[in-house]
């Protein structure tokens, strides 16, 4: 048998396949090993390339591998899928998880540490908490609606207009079993809010610890949770993007492109990759784009002419997304050059 020289592995919960190939790209290894074998079975085999699909145990097993001296690359499910023949089993996925790693133009996601991962784990959980917050108002509004009450838009109208019926008995007629329903949810809904400002307050600590996350944080439409986010996902020298274009088009920001011979068409934003980040940074601009648009009404200088002239001449949900664009490329910016932001001269 030939010395392996790359390895596809496709990962599980307990069983793991393997698909291993020579340096003339015979096969020369099958098999499939349990979570108690994997260390010591690597440990054994010479340094090699070993291919995995983005999930949640890759960074954990490329960390692993890589200290036994192999060179792991973990890949987008997405872009191994067409590389799978026949149907869909463990050992054809491994077979396609190696074909994919030999590929040059393959595009590989950057390894993360325990502490970036320790991060997003933060900020998944706090998104998490915020959906059941929301959650828990619109059941509150169902509710009421019922009773023919009705309150304006915003997650505090409604809650301050429910803390103000289930003070005051007489203002409203409210059957029992509304007012026992809404105690309930009102005192989950504060619980919920306790949770959020620990999460907070822990993202917080790490962002004073960290000097490219502060640094980020002058960038103006980029705060503590954008600023936090994407140290955390990209690094903080946002090596795997070769620019700020590169990061932008990796978070969806660019239009999506439908294009054929001489005929260039450009559409909306594509939408791909991390849409927490996406999100994050379109909300920052949004925020950014209302003090514009203040100052703008006051015949003041917003400090933005770039905005200005653009939202003369389109709308304001397009501009807040084509200056997301701008803080993605900002961001890459300061990161890769590892220097404070600083205002362009209009």
């Amino acid at each position: 048998m030939g010395e392996v020289s790359v390895i596809g592995l496709d990962l599980a919960k307990n069983v793991f396949q393997l698909h291993g190939v020579d340096a003339h790209g015979r096969v020369v290894l099958r098999r499939r090993l349990r979570r108690s074998q994997m260390e010591s079975f690597f440990a054994t085999l010479p340094p090699c390339l070993i291919g995995v699909e983005s999930c949640p145990g890759a960074h954990h097993w490329a960390r692993v591998l890589g200290r036994l001296g192999h060179r792991v690359r973990i890949m987008p499910a997405a872009y191994v899928r067409p590389y799978r023949k026949r149907g869909k089993n463990d050992a054809s996925d491994a077979e396609a998880i190696c074909e994919a790693v030999q590929r040059p133009g393959m595009r590989f996601v950057a390894v993360k540490t325990p502490e970036q991962q320790g991060v997003l784990a933060l900020h998944r959980a706090r998104a998490l908490l915020v959906r059941q917050q929301v959650a828990l108002v619109n059941q509150m509004r169902a509710v009421l609606a019922e009773q023919g009450v009705v309150f304006g838009r915003g997650r505090r109208v409604a809650l301050r207009g429910v803390a103000q019926l289930l003070g005051d008995a007489e203002a409203v007629r409210l059957p029992e079993g509304v007012r026992v329903v809404l105690q309930a949810l009102v005192e989950a809904h504060a619980e919920l809010e306790a949770r959020v400002r620990v999460l907070e307050a822990a993202l917080r600590a790490w962002h004073r610890s960290c000097e490219a996350s502060r640094r980020l944080a002058t960038i103006p439409g980029i705060g503590l949770l954008t600023a936090t986010a994407l140290v955390a996902t990209v690094g903080e020298r946002a090596a795997p993007f070769r620019s700020g274009r590169h990061l932008s088009a990796w978070l969806g920001l660019v239009p999506g492109q439908h294009s054929s011979g001489e005929r260039h068409r450009l559409g909306p934003i594509s939408k791909r990759g991390d849409g927490y980040l996406r999100r994050l940074l379109v909300l920052g601009a949004q925020a950014l784009l209302r003090q514009v648009r203040r100052r703008m009404a006051a015949g003041q200088p917003s400090g933005l002419p770039w905005a200005e002239r653009l939202l003369r001449r389109r709308p304001p949900n397009v501009v807040a997304v084509a200056l997301a664009n701008k803080l993605a490329r900002q961001a890459w910016a300061v990161l890769h050059r590892g220097e404070p932001w600083r205002a362009q001269p209009a």
